[in-house]
């Protein structure tokens, strides 16, 4: 296949990587990484300790030059879960940023130092393995239904994803993207570095995210910005009071979210301040994307739009409208690391995925998510009732911050819906008896929350996904 990274051959002067006050040219990156891929050629696999640096984002290009599968790691994982990855995926060493400590559990592997301004910049980098199959990336995911597995992606579902959405981004070498992301997940480090480097355009990366960040940075350049819904519910809340991000966001030509369902309470704010919608796309690990709003289609808040070119995807098992998302395509994984029982279940007899996901389709092909069948599906009185669809009608009272909908066991309707809810005030907070008449009134009697249940805060994890499972008896 051809490379990846075909911008790093031109030894340009343009800025691809900017970390805070540290950059890389193109040439500057081909010279680093390509002495870094030469030191670890032949290493099996490489782990990298990915933090929110420079240091992080040449690693993993290096290891993609020499062909050698990189392991991200997060710098949060505990004790217990960082041993299960290592054991699992057996790295040979670990890239890291030069002083960086590490965990004792990475004691007993190589470490190598991570040195941005190694390297020539005159050599030309490693010709990158041609093999389409050859591991590019090893990804663990969440954990949530026990140990996390290890998704080994091919360089032909890296290459393919990305190139599927610069043709529905209009992603071109003349953008600039920013975004906070952390970089041991598909979206901050596939989607947020390499894809700007596969375009031959730059990323800027906050290292924290912050509102001010964000308005600084497309007031100089940026065009694109990725976040998740934690960030943009942030933005949403300083739109009022802050002309500058308004003007910010108004000028950007992209704005891109992610991880999670957006509410339609912050796409409409944010609409309403600055004229521009938030595109919604929709992956996983496993699969890379599978669907987005097209940058020239029509925009429609609650839906992650269409399956991106190659992409197959039907919904299985469909009752009332809702069933299962399954998907095919060059985006697949190859399958879980040691684990081909895993493997195995996770596809149908006729090759399809089983990403887990409920949701229904519009007329046209827009996708709408439901939520996981785990914790988002909820069976109550006969009815089944989508989590987020309730979620965003709470959102639209003044009197909830944050909210999220679970169900648990009811011995008349089967599962009872719940509102776990952040108040706008805590101090007086709205009753459950006006929130479940405010849901009624907006969506229908059996759709209303049974039980309401007030919080200081919502559990999050890295992503800012809330982790619904953390919320008491869960339908899970």
């Amino acid at each position: 296949m051809s490379p990846l990274f075909p911008a790093l051959r031109t030894a340009d002067r343009k800025e691809a990587l900017r970390f805070g006050e540290h950059a890389l040219t193109y040439a500057e990156l081909a010279g680093a990484a390509g002495a870094l891929a030469g030191r670890i050629a032949g290493s099996g696999r490489v782990a990298v300790w990915a933090t929110p640096t420079l240091e992080t984002a040449v690693g993993v290009v290096a290891a993609l030059l020499a062909g050698v599968p990189a392991v991200p790691l997060n710098p949060k994982t505990g004790e217990r879960e960082l041993a299960h990855i290592l054991r699992d995926s057996a790295p040979t060493a670990v890239l890291a940023a030069p002083g960086e400590p590490l965990p004792p559990a990475l004691a007993a592997l190589t470490r190598i130092d991570v040195v941005p301004e190694a390297g020539s910049a005159a050599d030309p980098p490693p010709a990158e393995p041609d093999d389409a199959e050859s591991p590019a990336l090893i990804v663990y995911t969440s954990g949530t239904t026990g140990p996390p597995k290890g998704a080994v992606l091919p360089r032909r579902a890296v290459a393919g994803t990305l190139d599927a959405l610069a043709e529905v981004w209009a992603w071109t070498p003349d953008d600039v993207l920013v975004h906070a992301l952390p970089l041991f997940h598909v979206h901050g480090l596939i989607l947020g570095v390499l894809g700007p480097l596969r375009r031959g355009g730059s990323v800027r990366h906050l290292g924290r995210f912050s509102v001010e960040g964000v308005a600084r940075e497309l007031s100089t350049g940026a065009t694109m910005l990725f976040g998740v819904p934690t960030m943009y519910h942030r933005i949403a809340e300083s739109l009022d009071t802050d002309r500058e991000l308004a003007k910010a966001l108004a000028g950007a030509r992209l704005l891109v979210s992610g991880s999670a369902a957006l509410p339609v309470h912050d796409h409409r704010r944010i609409a309403a301040a600055t004229g521009r919608t938030v595109i919604e796309r929709y992956g996983m690990t496993e699969t890379l994307m599978n669907t987005s709003v097209r940058v020239d289609g029509e925009p429609r808040p609650g839906t992650v739009g269409v399956p991106l070119p190659g992409v197959e995807l039907r919904l299985a098992d469909e009752s009332d409208g809702i069933g299962e998302i399954q998907v095919r395509g060059p985006n697949l994984f190859s399958g879980y690391l040691n684990r081909p029982d895993a493997t195995a279940a996770a596809f149908t007899e006729d090759g399809w995925f089983r990403t887990g996901d409920m949701a229904s389709l519009d007329g046209d092909g827009y996708v709408r998510i439901v939520g996981r069948r785990a914790t988002d599906l909820i069976k109550s009185g006969g009815y089944k009732i989508g989590a987020g669809e309730i979620e965003n009608a709470l959102l639209d009272h003044p009197g909830v911050r944050e909210v999220a909908v679970t169900g648990e066991p009811d011995a008349d309707l089967g599962e009872r819906i719940v509102a776990w809810v952040v108040p706008a005030d805590p101090q007086s907070p709205p009753t459950a008896e006006e929130l479940a008449g405010h849901v009624a009134a907006q969506l229908s009697p059996h759709k209303r929350p049974r039980t309401v249940r007030f919080l200081e805060t919502l559990p999050r994890n890295d992503m800012g996904k809330i982790m619904k499972r953390a919320l008491g008896n869960g339908n899970g």
